[in-house]
């Protein structure tokens, strides 16, 4: 603590430590942390934090956090608590207890609660520091409270605190993982060991007098074995006998030390009597920091005769007093013998009794389900409601652990047979972010039972259902659930709701036995559609993602699309984080314009997945593909280096998931080619191995962006022509029978033809026109350019060059930055092979310069290189946004808007057409948007052109703009 003060003082911020404690029982870790909060009390300048585990209280979530966090937390004003929490008030204030739950929360993950806490304490920290945090009995703490402590303990050293620990080695099995990870961190561990005979001879002496034989000290020693509380209590009960400390009276130490430690029924009725004995059960049910008020009523005790209860407790030194008032038992290991000395019938009744006590007196229902669980099962309607209650304000708060243990407990209460279907169905909705086999196994029980659930709730059951089968790469098994479900639906919305997840599971498979009839069943289905209804609108998304896999013209696509969407926006119905849909609906509307060069709106899409993700404290996969996708459309517009952070965020997100789970092979296969598009070629394959990002793949879930593709175009970068090659045959195979031929989701022609060039050039030159075939059938600018690029490296002379004009025109009305700049600098380097070196260098400057901006040191590294070959200098970085549009840039924008084409903006404007399209370019790559979206992107209005000149200012932003 000197240390603490010391450095705090002198300016030091990352100044924390972690010290911890651990003993048996009686071994001294509670005096000692008594001692650590009296010191750190005498410091004015000190903060102190201070909780402790209870034996009654693990199931109890957040129960050590409270304790901690709402005495500093309640001297804030409005202002500071503001501060503090930032946005994340709604999310840990009802964990904590600072405010009730939320009813239009219905679930919250707990990894978002976790994050939250985080956020607080490292706000919290330096308003009140230095800090010391205390918890005692740490290996009896809640779940939740020491999953975040555990987390916590290792950003210690970056915040004022310290933080201290003590507990004994007696944690649960699923919290030892926890316990090594806090000893891991650990500044300084102390392993307390007994009293030696020297200093149990010193407390003999202290407690019986100096005149304590040194034979009779050194059997006290031998019958406690150095134990501090052992030794305490067997020296209270020689005193209580009046026995002489001679060495003649050392054969009675032994029994009255079994005794003092067994402490059973008898010992307690004879001490206290049964009326201040049944006071002391009921403080020992209720834990730690006792109301009077409520053990007296659980004891059916009056006012008066409670404090007499209290007198005798203290004068026993069993209880004791907190500094709130409350009341607490001088040693755990007391509460333990007495809450054990209680007849087991006594016990059940009493715990029943204060359920009702603390409903009765305003409490909720998290805090009576701990004493609900401990009743005995009675076939209880009302006891059913209860629990389920209780569990639904325990997801409320981001504790399912705790849901599910009251909802288990209300299936053996057991419910009635008509509810028994609901109950397990809640049963599998509250294990789903953190149990998904329980949550598979529940809802398929309820799915079974009959008489069963609701015809709606059967429906949503279903969905459930294939949810957790999808998000664990069950996809086969999820599609097929919703099938078979539907067919036994009665037509209307629940029938198309369950189609619609059948087409959509289908749509996230790596591969299926009839990918093309599928495609044209749901063709069929589409074309019945006549309304406007949440499902039909899931439908057509369902059906723009085909035709965007199946590279079918990108127009119908992206007018499916926006129809699923009410003025340009999600409807509440398919939100993120609605949870009759899923994410994965709004994600594939979101795919779609990513691959339809619609990348500003998906950008835009994306961006609210993440915020909305953050406000509902869904921090673990549904965040952690938020920022996959966020990556992909920043790498698919060319911000390589923003890609590639919003990736590495995501990729730490899946690690503390769960290792090869799809989300964590999406994050790693475009995190590689964000590598390698930045001329990092080692570090991507380096990657790809760490991660195991190779065959054999998912057996089922599909990779974004496909992921033998990606392997293949790794094993093409590293020189291995033979292996990309095998790769592209056979991902060539697959995804033409399947009937997808996108080639920007999956360009593994172009990259065969690639691969096979250097020993069969004929047959490359074919495929690589065959793919730009494919691309203008698909018909977006980024995938026509890219392909028309890709064929270019397989020419030489002036049929490069002529490729590559089309592919810079082509690329310069999209918004893919990086293809564009490959193929400016492509070109720049095949002209200045025919001899046109004035164009090559106006074309490498350009490339060069976008590659700049794009984080692409390897292709700059060769722009310069082709510039330094032909005598050269580059120039300036210009910047790329879509404030950063020029006056004659947005002359070129607002006439392009209007429809008019290349040639007519350069008569109109008097320029040449070849500095119009590279105005054009440039405006396509600033607003993020391919030429269908651009008008919405530029906030233009598109449509026939108005009269008036061509330099209007209609639609420009100003300078404060």
């Amino acid at each position: 603590m000197d240390r603490l003060c010391r450095r705090f003082a002198a300016g030091g911020t990352e100044i924390g430590e972690l010290l911890v404690f651990s003993a048996p029982a009686g071994g001294g870790k509670t005096s000692i942390l008594d001692q650590v909060r009296r010191l750190a009390g005498l410091r004015e300048d000190c903060t102190v934090l201070s909780g402790r585990g209870g034996e009654r209280q693990t199931t109890e979530p957040f129960h050590v956090l409270r304790q901690l966090l709402l005495p500093v937390l309640g001297t804030l004003d409005k202002d500071e608590l503001a501060e503090v929490f930032g946005a994340w008030y709604g999310i840990v204030g009802p964990a904590i207890g600072l405010v009730p739950p939320s009813g239009e929360v219905e679930r919250l993950d707990p990894q978002g609660v976790q994050d939250g806490l985080d956020y607080l304490l490292s706000q919290l920290a330096p308003r009140r520091a230095p800090l010391v945090m205390v918890v005692d009995d740490l290996h009896w703490a809640d779940q939740e409270s020491l999953g975040w402590l555990a987390s916590f303990a290792a950003r210690t050293r970056h915040l004022p605190v310290l933080l201290v620990f003590a507990y004994r080695d007696e944690f649960q099995e699923e919290a030892q993982a926890l316990q090594q990870q806090i000893q891991e961190q650990a500044t300084r561990s102390h392993e307390l060991r007994p009293l030696n005979p020297a200093s149990v001879a010193r407390l003999v002496r202290a407690a019986l007098g100096e005149e304590a034989e040194d034979a009779f000290c050194r059997q006290v020693w031998a019958v406690t074995a150095g134990n501090p509380y052992d030794t305490t209590a067997l020296l209270r009960e020689v005193r209580d006998q009046c026995l002489d400390p001679i060495e003649a009276n050392s054969p009675q130490l032994r029994d009255l030390a079994a005794a003092a430690k067994g402490m059973t029924l008898q010992h307690w009725l004879a001490k206290l009597g049964p009326s201040t004995l049944r006071f002391a059960w009921a403080a020992a049910l209720l834990g730690t920091e006792i109301k009077q008020s409520f053990a007296a009523s659980i004891s059916a005790q009056g006012a008066a005769e409670a404090d007499e209860s209290v007198r005798q407790l203290r004068k026993h030194r069993i209880l004791t007093s907190t500094p709130n008032g409350r009341l607490e038992f001088v040693h755990p290991l007391i509460a333990t013998s007495i809450y054990q000395s209680m007849p087991a019938g006594t016990r059940t009744g009493m715990h029943g009794m204060a359920a009702t006590i603390i409903e009765n007196n305003g409490g909720s229902l998290l805090e009576a389900s701990r004493h609900l669980l401990e009743t005995h099962p009675e076939g209880d309607d009302r006891m059913v409601r209860k629990l389920r209650a209780a569990a639904a304000e325990h997801l409320a708060i981001g504790a399912p652990e705790a849901a599910q243990r009251c909802l288990a407990r209300a299936l053996d209460e057991p419910p009635d047979d008509d509810d028994r279907a609901e109950v397990l169905y809640e049963a599998g909705c509250a294990a789903l972010l953190t149990d998904p086999k329980t949550t598979v196994n529940q809802l398929k029980l309820a799915l079974s039972l009959n008489p069963g659930l609701s015809p709606g709730l059967r429906v949503d059951a279903t969905f459930r259902l294939s949810e957790v089968l999808a998000h664990a790469g069950e996809l086969v098994e999820a599609a097929e659930v919703c099938r078979r479900e539907a067919e036994n639906t009665e037509p209307g919305p629940g029938r198309l709701r369950l189609q619609a997840l059948h087409y959509m599971w289908v749509a996230w498979r790596r591969d299926e036995e009839d990918g093309p009839g599928r495609s044209r069943r749901l063709k069929e289905l589409t074309t019945t559609l006549t309304g406007s209804t949440v499902p039909e609108r899931v439908i057509r998304v369902m059906r723009a993602w085909d035709l965007t896999l199946r590279g079918r013209p990108v127009a119908e696509a992206i007018d499916l699309a926006d129809k699923a969407l009410e003025n340009g926006r999600l409807p509440k119905e398919i939100g993120w984080t609605n949870t009759t849909w899923g994410f994965e609906l709004p994600a594939l509307i979101g795919l779609t314009y990513t691959y339809t060069d619609q990348l500003a709106r998906a950008e835009k899409l994306f961006s609210d997945a993440v915020l909305g993700f953050e406000m509902a404290g869904w921090s673990g996969a549904h965040k952690g593909f938020g920022y996959f996708l966020m990556g992909l459309t920043r790498f698919r517009r060319g911000f390589l280096m923003e890609a590639e952070d919003y990736l590495r965020q995501g990729l730490r997100i899946s690690e503390r998931i769960a290792p090869d789970i799809p989300l964590q092979w999406d994050i790693v296969g475009v995190l590689a080619d964000t590598l390698l598009a930045r001329g990092r070629v080692d570090e991507a394959w380096e990657l790809a191995q760490k991660y195991r990002f190779g065959p054999p793949y998912h057996p089922t879930a599909m990779v974004l962006p496909d992921a033998p593709t990606l392997y293949g175009k790794l094993l093409l970068a590293i020189g291995e022509h033979a292996a990309a090659a095998e790769v592209f045959e056979e991902v060539g195979e697959q995804l033409t029978r399947r009937g997808w031929r996108n080639t920007i989701w999956a360009p593994w022609v172009g990259h065969l033809a690639q691969a096979l060039f250097p020993t069969e050039p004929d047959r490359a030159r074919k495929l690589a026109a065959e793919a730009v075939v494919l691309a203008r059938d698909f018909g977006s600018a980024s995938a026509i350019g890219t392909a028309l690029r890709m064929q270019a490296e397989l020419w030489d002379g002036q049929r490069a060059v002529d490729l590559l004009e089309q592919a810079v025109r082509w690329l310069s009305q999209s918004p893919a930055g990086f293809e564009l700049a490959c193929a400016l600098v492509d070109l720049g380097a095949a002209l200045r092979r025919v001899g046109q070196l004035t164009d090559a260098a106006e074309y490498l400057y350009q490339g060069m310069e976008l590659a700049q901006t794009c984080g692409a040191d390897g292709l700059v590294d060769r722009a310069r290189t082709e510039l330094a070959t032909s005598v050269l200098r580059p120039n300036r970085l210009r910047t790329l946004s879509k404030e950063g549009l020029s006056e004659p840039e947005w002359d070129v924008a607002r006439l392009a808007v209007r429809g008019v084409p290349p040639q007519r903006i350069a008569e109109r404007l008097d320029l040449p057409l070849s500095l119009v399209h590279r105005r054009l370019a440039a405006v396509h790559r600033k607003a993020g948007s391919g030429p269908e979206g651009l008008a919405a992107a530029l906030g233009l209005t598109a449509g026939p052109e108005p009269d008036g000149e061509p330099g209007s200012t209609e639609g420009r932003p100003g300078k404060e703009d």
